[in-house]
């Protein structure tokens, strides 16, 4: 085992943006089905402004610390 190197570990962003898309999508669907196409759209609404604060956040974690992810 001391002569075993460890290999990078694959890159999982793609697969889990994708799981989150089919995963609101049903979860939307359901909500439709049951609540109706104003809570639909509300839920909607309230993820859409999630993932703004999110992007607004990381873009002013950017500026303040610089872009560590190396993938440049």
């Amino acid at each position: 085992m001391e002569g075993h190197k460890l290999g990078r570990a694959p890159n999982f962003t793609g697969a889990c943006i994708v799981m989150f898309g089919v995963n609101l999508g049903w979860i939307l669907l359901l909500l439709f089905a049951v609540y109706g196409l104003v809570a639909a759209i509300f839920l909607g609404l309230v993820v859409n402004h999630w993932v703004s604060w999110l992007e607004q956040r990381k873009q002013l974690a950017d500026q303040r610390y610089g872009d560590v992810s190396g993938d440049t």
